[in-house]
């Protein structure tokens, strides 16, 4: 399985930093991962949100084949448990040939055209976190996805 995990944005934090790393180099056990991090937009303060979800919204789209089964990390998405996960990466990896793209926006969200683009939106949780920090609790649950897949002890029920 290829899993394409696009970003927008630096993570800021070491300590989180620290963490999405450890998870990236476990999750090379399971799949073929790749990251992209895209630059924040350039002066900020002088656009609307919109016109910032806009810009951001085509730098995530060029990153994108047709091909690409596209998750988009959002507030509004289905919650899944962490075997409920799992169990749907099974099935659309049945599904499903090309890669898998986990996207996280930017700090107000994704444009519209990102929104018609994706196949599937994802909640981690009701309470919000900060674009940086569901990084590294998606890199987290993504790891313990592919561990409940293959059976392994990380998970446990």
């Amino acid at each position: 399985m290829k899993v394409r995990f696009i970003v927008v944005g630096k993570t800021a934090l070491d300590d989180l930093k620290q963490g999405e790393q450890r998870y990236q180099q476990r999750l090379a056990h399971y799949c073929s991962y790749e990251r992209l991090d895209l630059p924040d937009i350039k002066n900020p303060k002088a656009l609307s949100q919109a016109q910032i979800k806009e810009k951001e919204g085509a730098q995530i789209l060029a990153k994108i084949n047709p091909t690409d089964f596209v998750i988009l990390l959002d507030e509004n998405g289905q919650q899944l448990s962490s075997v409920d996960f799992a169990n749907w990466i099974t099935q659309k990896q049945k599904q499903h040939n090309g890669a898998f793209v986990f996207v996280i926006g930017g700090a107000y969200g994704f444009s519209q055209a990102v929104y018609e683009r994706a196949q599937f939106k994802q909640s981690l949780s009701k309470m919000t976190f900060s674009h940086q920090m569901v990084r590294m609790i998606f890199l987290e649950q993504l790891y313990r996805a592919f561990s409940i897949i293959k059976g392994e002890p990380y998970h446990h029920a």
